[in-house]
């Protein structure tokens, strides 16, 4: 057997280190049994890599089979399940409802400042004195911004807005898939 077969049971033996000792060495001398079987056929060491894939998928395979038939209970799996569902459930609680009302708060926000800053520039420019338009602005202390520098920072601040507003959904998305993989790579 050569070194390419030696390195990929090493690799096997290392994924399947929750399993007891006894097993491990069983399911390593099963795969080495195979690729023995294999090399007697007279496969190159690609083809024979080939038809076992690779190493993780084939160490997992062989825990996914052990776990199904495992019909008892387990401390072990019990507390993972314990604390996946508490960390999960507290850090939802705070994590999901302030990320769902800020994202399109922002939004929302961003896109009305952009339209209230093209409305109050028009309405300078063509002086149409549309109620309430007054009430646009900017103000520093005493001093209120001319309608152009109000129409340039309310751009910005709405870019600004519904960029924070985009980012703060993309971390909701991001955070609920990652939550759903790692409930999904759970082994209960």
């Amino acid at each position: 057997m050569n070194t390419t077969f030696e390195k990929y049971l090493d690799t096997i033996d290392k994924c399947l280190k929750p399993l007891p000792t006894s097993e491990r060495v069983d399911i390593v001398k099963e795969i080495k049994g195979s690729i023995l079987e294999m090399e007697s056929e007279n496969l190159s060491t690609e083809q024979i890599l080939t038809r076992l894939g690779k190493p993780k998928d084939l160490a997992k395979a062989y825990l996914g089979d052990l776990l199904a038939k495992e019909n008892g209970f387990s401390w072990n799996r019990f507390l993972t399940v314990c604390a996946f569902y508490s960390l999960v459930g507290f850090s939802g609680l705070f994590v999901i409802p302030v990320l769902v009302i800020v994202a399109p708060t922002f939004i929302l926000c961003g896109v009305a400042s952009a339209v209230l800053g093209i409305i109050k520039l028009v309405d300078y420019l063509l002086h149409l004195n549309i109620p309430y338009v007054d009430y646009i602005g900017f103000q520093f202390g005493n001093t209120a911004l001319s309608p152009i520098p109000v129409f340039i920072l309310s751009l910005i601040t709405g870019i600004i807005l519904f960029l924070l507003g985009r980012g703060a959904w993309k971390l909701l998305i991001t955070y609920c898939k990652g939550i759903s993989k790692t409930k999904n790579n759970l082994s209960i």
